[in-house]
């Protein structure tokens, strides 16, 4: 008798799950995620960097000046509507980083030599995101809305100025290259 009793509960409690009558761990997990990624969300928004910051400082270094002589520059004006963290890599290494607020300029010195920028745009700095890096070094903090990443092909700089002005702007009259985390990191 106990047996039937407990096949028929199973049964039961096997009817109730499938027609939805009791929620499956799987489906509270997904909306304990969602309901994470909101509060994420909502706290980061609206959250900026200064303009000029460097918060990869902890693996790429301080931005350096350089010497009066044997010097380039490479100034950049973000977009009016997207912030934007700007990578300067020679030979495959960042040498350079900045965060460039929406409408704001930021200009590199960096000695002569050949050089590539990336660009990650986005909205709502979260200074706790992990982001996938080809270092040793575990970078934090990105985007958390409108992500995109693009970069330029390397530029020879010989006692010059590079200057960038970007725009977000569909089919605009010049257009960074795309590119991706793995490669702008």
């Amino acid at each position: 008798m106990m047996k039937k009793a407990f096949l028929f509960l199973l049964l039961i409690t096997s009817l109730l799950i499938s027609y939805g009558q009791i929620e499956r761990p799987d489906k509270e997990g997904k909306l304990e995620k969602e309901r994470q990624e909101k509060e994420l969300y909502d706290k980061y928004i609206n959250n900026s960097l200064e303009n000029g910051s460097t918060p990869y400082a902890n693996c790429y270094g301080v931005n350096k000046h350089c010497p009066d002589e044997g010097c380039s520059e490479i100034s950049i004006k973000s977009p009016l509507n997207s912030d934007v963290l700007v990578n300067i890599k020679s030979e495959g290494k960042v040498v350079r980083h900045a965060y460039i607020s929406a409408g704001n300029i930021v200009t590199f010195e960096v000695p002569d030599g050949i050089y590539q920028p990336f660009f990650y745009y986005g909205k709502g700095w979260n200074p706790e995101k992990p982001m996938k890096s080809n270092t040793d070094c575990p970078l934090t903090g990105g985007f958390i809305s409108d992500e995109s990443f693009g970069k330029d092909d390397p530029q020879e700089l010989n006692n010059s100025i590079l200057e960038y002005e970007l725009i977000l702007q569909p089919n605009g009259n010049f257009s960074t290259i795309p590119s991706n985390p793995s490669e702008a990191f």
